[in-house]
């Protein structure tokens, strides 16, 4: 029996990490023992960040790290290091930042080139095997940067070191301080109107992007004022996004991003984290504009997540699907030859279904020219025009495909699922879903959402100590990670990012207007609390995305490699920022509690980048509704009641938008003080309407309350009119 040696990876806890382990390079993971190893041989890092979903992570891996020749070399003069970049964010982001200032681009796999104490010195992304796409092959990349770190140190150490100053001083966001205003706002909504691609909606060209947080800024822009041109946008974005190779036809779901600027072909890997905000774009696009359609696509991403990403027995949401299968693989489980379709179609389902998907004998992909991306071409009406069909006919013909199709695909072999469970991501889904649940009334949505928070409370919450020296008081701490993907893998316990903590505040208090539980908003508190406390720069203002960082304004210097270099995330990559995030939910506990430490704390976070933010366009997007809601009056109508009438008033509040506005219902008997958050503990119990014993809603705003209101279409009306109002 032949045993397989493994590097040092067989012990690693992530699967990107675990599936490198046969691969002939000695690869280390992030820590003490490979920058020891890098100083005690005087060797360069070789660090190759990367994820289990990257397609080009897995062709670099096959092509390079699989490659004994490779391997020699990469042995024999640098030590290897390699990152999984949805385990340790914290290290891709600055290592991104330190390889886009190096050659002005960024992505994964990123490959990195740093000396023994971890300062980056050269770096790219993919390199290929051999010389082509205008790239170096990677054995004559390996070869000079190991001559030159021989040959030419010196230069090797300057270079490092003036890339280090300029991450840090990058990062620092220094004198771009300013005043926070709405015009912020305006400067990032009309950003994006400009770059808006009239022809294939979204935003510039090729590769596009969905930018759900810059989507949800026009959809309540849209709301507030009623401008058609802004409609004209997201409207657009949204049905081509969903008419597109993008969107899984069959299944339902998002990938990842387009490679072509109509939406067509995509790279097919899908993540939790793009579906939770594309979820509430959709969500909140049926609420600006009454559009069904917005609201099917929005309940086929439940559909997708509830069978593909979600642990159905425990609670939580898993990290992404990959985009293949195998190394040889680009697309091929998602995409249809002709042939494929006909095998498991009758000839009349066939028909339609290529007309409809666009399945013809050439189809989209280079690898494979008969492989199919399916997209919608053509709909019901067009269809039954050209067969001489009733539309009747062809959507009942097309729902038959649909279904045969999506059943033999199911027999294919399936990309991974990586299960690993992110306290940050999975926050974010939970709020998606609650607010999917609401407003659409799927109740089964609502009830996994809380089980899975319920979880994420249980086994993401610790304590520990305080990192200040001064202080040595048990504070409350959020894990990254709950659970990873191979139930045999060590466990580790990875620091909470503050993405983590702040996502997570914000799905306590989504989870307590769903459910008006008290101990929700306390976690909310709690959380907020620790944020503070742990990540909070209390000389700038601001938060540090670490809670090394916030040792002192210089950072962490005994920090692995740039780590302690200061970081304070402030745009949306790929993910809503934490910076912005952070400030949202202060506001939120602003407006439940009245403690002005709450509005104050994120001004402050708010007004760091209040000098250059509009600069940053739509990446600047979360920053903007954060803006937004500081500058505007934070509302919430309160619905008292639990019979029909309840239901009405309930239902009529969720479905008039505003990004600035909650929906909270409550029995009557639970309107005591005890029972309610501090500023609502002052005005709800006092209510004369609470006497009259029927359901009722109430309008309360800068913590005053209007008039009690009895019919679900006054309700609707008032809302409607104070949207427009405080444009």
């Amino acid at each position: 029996m032949t045993t397989v040696a493994h590097n040092a990876l067989a012990r690693a806890s992530s699967s990107y990490l675990r599936s490198a382990m046969h691969q002939p390079i000695q690869w280390h993971e992030w820590g003490d023992e490979a920058f020891a190893a890098a100083t005690r041989e005087n060797k360069p890092i070789l660090l190759d960040i990367g994820a289990v979903w990257c397609h080009w992570c897995h062709v670099m891996d096959r092509e390079s790290y699989d490659d004994p020749e490779v391997a020699k070399i990469v042995n024999e003069h640098f030590i290897a290091v390699k990152v999984d970049r949805d385990e340790r964010p914290d290290i891709d982001s600055r290592y991104q930042a330190a390889v886009g200032a190096l050659t002005g681009q960024g992505g994964w796999p990123l490959t990195g080139f740093l000396t023994p104490d971890g300062k980056p010195f050269y770096g790219g992304t993919y390199f290929p095997p051999a010389d082509q796409y205008g790239r170096p092959s990677f054995k004559r990349v390996l070869t000079a940067i190991a001559q030159a770190y021989r040959e030419k140190h010196g230069e090797v150490l300057e270079q490092a070191n003036q890339v280090t100053n300029a991450i840090s001083q990058a990062e620092t966001f220094s004198g771009r301080g300013g005043d926070v205003s709405s015009r912020i706002v305006d400067a990032i909504v009309e950003s994006s109107l400009r770059m808006f691609d009239e022809r294939n909606g979204g935003f510039g060209s090729a590769p596009k992007f969905p930018h759900p947080s810059a989507l949800d800024l026009l959809i309540d822009r849209y709301a507030r004022t009623g401008d058609d041109r802004v409609r004209d946008v997201f409207v657009a974005t949204l049905e081509k996004m969903a008419s597109g190779g993008v969107y899984d036809q069959l299944a339902g779901g998002f990938h990842r991003y387009s490679v072509d600027e109509r939406w067509v072909i995509p790279h097919f890997e899908k993540m939790c984290y793009d579906n939770s905000e594309l979820l509430k774009n959709y969500v909140h696009a049926w609420q600006a504009t009454g559009s069904e359609f917005f609201a099917e696509v929005a309940r086929d991403i439940v559909r997708w997540m509830d069978e593909w990403l979600s642990d159905r027995e425990r609670g939580g949401f898993y990290a992404s699907q990959d985009a293949d299968y195998s190394m040889d693989d680009d697309g091929d489980y998602f995409t249809w030859t002709l042939d494929e379709a006909r095998a498991v179609l009758t000839p009349e389902e066939a028909e339609v279904a290529a007309l409809h998907y666009d399945i013809n004998e050439i189809g989209e992909m280079h690898h494979n020219p008969a492989k199919n991306v399916l997209f919608v071409r053509a709909v019901e009406e067009e269809i039954a025009r050209r067969l001489s069909l009733g539309e009747d006919r062809v959507r009942e013909l097309l729902a038959s495909a649909k279904k045969k199709m999506y059943a033999a695909r199911l027999t294919r072999p399936t990309p991974y699922v990586d299960k690993t469970i992110y306290t940050g991501w999975n926050a974010m889904c939970i709020s998606a879903y609650l607010k999917a649940g609401r407003v659409l009334e799927l109740q089964d949505a609502v009830r996994f959402a809380l089980r899975s928070l319920d979880r994420l409370l249980g086994e993401a919450l610790g304590s520990g100590r305080s990192p200040a020296k001064t202080d040595n008081s048990v504070r409350l701490t959020v894990r990254h990670v709950i659970a990873y993907s191979d139930p045999q893998a060590p466990r580790r316990e990875t620091a909470g990012v503050l993405d983590d903590y702040a996502f997570t505040a914000i799905a306590c208090l989504d989870a307590y207007e769903t459910t008006s539980d008290m101990s929700y908003f306390r976690f909310a508190q709690k959380i907020a609390e620790a944020m503070i406390a742990n990540f909070c720069d209390p000389v700038s203002g601001g938060f540090f995305d670490t809670a090394e960082n916030a040792v002192s304004s210089g950072g962490n210097q005994n920090a692995l490699g740039i780590l302690g270099t200061r970081r304070k995330p402030f745009q949306d990559s790929p993910t809503p920022a934490g910076n912005p995030a952070a400030a949202i939910a202060l506001l939120r506990l602003h407006a439940y509690s009245n403690d002005a430490s709450y509005r104050d704390q994120a001004g402050q976070t708010l007004a760091v980048f209040g000098g250059g933010a509009d600069k940053y366009g739509m990446f600047a997007a979360t920053y903007g509704l954060a803006v937004m809601q500081f500058t505007g009056p934070q509302t919430e109508v309160i619905v008292v009641g639990q019979d029909e009438l309840a239901d009405q008033l309930s239902r009529a509040a969720l479905q008039v938008l505003s990004l600035n506005r909650s929906v909270l219902r409550l029995q009557a008997s639970a309107v005591v003080p005890q029972d309610l958050p501090p500023a609502l503990a002052e005005t709800l119990p006092h209510l004369p309407a609470l006497r009259e014993k029927r359901s009722f809603a109430v309008i309360c705003s800068g913590f005053a309350c209007q008039p009690p209101i009895f019919d679900p279409a006054e309700v609707s009306r008032q809302l409607g009119a104070s949207s427009r109002s405080a444009a």
